[in-house]
């Protein structure tokens, strides 16, 4: 076995900051349309529906 068999491989490098950063806003994005596609059908106008609830 040679010596460069023996040596732990590395880990591939880590994404810079700007596209993890990137990544997860586009994540959070995709999450927050998918909560208010499921508002939206309950409520009609999304906002609107919600202060008038408040309101009340």
């Amino acid at each position: 076995m040679s010596k460069a068999d023996r040596e732990p491989k590395s880990a591939p490098p880590a994404p810079a900051k700007s596209e993890r950063l990137g990544a997860a806003l586009r994540e959070n994005l995709k999450r927050r349309k998918a909560q208010a596609r499921g508002r939206g059908s309950a409520d009609g106008d999304g906002e609107q529906g919600r202060a008038r609830r408040e309101g009340e």
